[in-house]
């Protein structure tokens, strides 16, 4: 074991010194023999000890680098290493993840350690932990398990969900806001790409009924007739136009959530993670509701109603005052906390069943099944939510609706369940459903080539 710790220390000096063609092919031989990708680990190891900025380490640098490095791991290990013997067991894994807001089955937590385990004993010494980890930009216990964090790609219009964590790493390099810029760019091409189908879902929340069935075929038809194919897209522009301040607001206000709600220099744990999610949503959401109004009206506009998003807002501010700007903001607030709640949930589920049933040498589930988790998850959380969603969206649209009466949020419920049932209250919620899974996959596309455009390595 020490003896290839001592040759990988070796051929990774000897890459990064040489300054020739032959650096490369020296790469890719490396790569087939030991079946590791050196290239951006290369890149964030002469980042990370390059102190004299000059975009090279020397051996003295390099020597730095290892030093700090393994002081890093040996902390972390020892942080492990509950009762101090020298090694640590799947028991005490379990713990330490415990203690940072992770729990895990005994099963999964056997797995973590049978993937650093090197001699099969079920325990990992100090020489397995340093050997798997020395070259790995980890450095904490954290960024160790950064695998089990829910994937930011997944736009599907409905921004309810818990915002994601970054590390103080991440935030001082950058790396968080090329996260957010490629995570908006994402969302702004598939919220594009799904628009027709959004706007079939919002034409079918308000106008569709028992008495007036709209079909998917017939309501797009009708959609046609009246506007064109460009109609299809109304209401998209703002839709777009409202991923920036939403996801800002809401990146900033869950890092003060969490902050107020740990003790000082503590863990933030799972209940407290939930909590500063759901806070910074409905914070977030409050700021930009004037703006998910304006989508809901101008998604229902006739031709020639509004000339655009500047004068929806003119008009609604002449004839119905301020306060129209935030109707529906009470549904919209109380489906917050069931959306995000089931779907930490179901996700959190549907990956441990995974790793359970067909994990083997591996506690990282990939990125499909990751994917997969998360669509799943995403759609339950909007079978939960999606009645308030409906009142939401008609109350929005209460005063462009001719003859409507303007109601509360209650009444509105008990003329839905009177007048359609309980199933009136899931109009439009097969085109919703119909968008998830080419909207998550075209967010995860737009992602990754954003990403690897910013430079951030996977």
């Amino acid at each position: 074991m020490l003896f290839n710790l001592g040759v990988n220390i070796i051929m990774l000096f000897i890459l990064i010194c040489l300054n020739s063609p032959l650096h490369l092919s020296l790469v890719h031989i490396f790569q087939e023999s030991y079946g590791l990708c050196f290239v951006p680990l290369l890149q964030k190891i002469v980042s990370s000890g390059d102190s004299d900025k000059n975009e090279g380490l020397d051996f003295e640098e390099f020597s730095k680098y290892l030093k700090e490095h393994e002081k890093k791991l040996k902390l972390t290990f020892k942080s492990l290493d509950k009762n101090q013997d020298g090694r640590i067991d799947a028991k005490e894994i379990q713990q330490s993840l415990k203690d940072i807001g992770v729990n895990l089955t005994d099963r999964d937590a056997e797995k973590i350690l049978n993937s650093i385990d090197a001699d099969g004993t079920m325990s990992v010494d100090w020489n397995e932990w340093r050997e798997h980890f020395l070259f790995n930009p980890a450095n904490n216990l954290q960024e160790i398990i950064r695998y089990w964090k829910h994937s930011t790609v997944l736009d599907i219009g409905d921004s309810l969900t818990i915002p994601d964590e970054f590390t103080e790493e991440e935030k001082t390099t950058g790396v968080w806001w090329r996260q957010l810029v490629s995570g908006g760019a994402a969302g702004v091409v598939s919220r594009t790409g799904t628009a027709p189908l959004d706007r079939m879902k919002v034409f079918m929340q308000v106008h569709s009924s028992k008495s007036n069935k709209i079909s998917l075929v017939g309501g797009f038809k009708q959609m046609i007739k009246e506007g064109g194919v460009a109609s299809l897209w109304r209401g998209n522009g703002v839709n777009v136009i409202k991923i920036a301040p939403e996801t800002a607001i809401k990146f900033m206000a869950y890092e003060q959530y969490k902050k107020l709600l740990t003790k000082d220099g503590g863990k933030i744990q799972s209940h407290e993670r939930f909590m500063a999610g759901s806070l910074a949503g409905a914070t977030a959401q409050t700021a930009i509701y004037p703006m998910e109004v304006m989508k809901t009206r101008l998604t229902l506009r006739k031709t020639g109603q509004y000339s655009g998003m500047f004068d929806c807002a003119k008009k609604i501010l002449k004839k119905e005052g301020v306060k129209a700007f935030y109707k529906g903001y009470v549904p919209n607030i109380l489906g917050i906390i069931p959306y995000a709640g089931i779907d930490l949930a179901v996700y959190e589920t549907l990956k441990n069943a995974w790793l359970s049933k067909y994990a083997k040498d591996t506690a990282n589930p990939g990125v499909l099944v990751l994917l997969g988790c998360g669509t799943i998850s995403s759609t339950c959380g909007q079978l939960a939510s999606y009645p308030l969603a409906l009142v939401r969206t008609r109350m929005q649209a209460q005063a462009s609706m001719a003859g409507s009466e303007q109601v509360s949020m209650s009444k509105l419920v008990k003329k839905i369940m009177q007048k359609e049932g309980f199933f009136g209250l899931y109009r439009g919620i097969l085109p919703n459903f119909m968008k998830v899974i080419p909207a998550v996959s075209i967010s995860y596309v737009v992602y990754e080539y954003m990403r690897s455009g910013l430079g951030i390595s996977k």
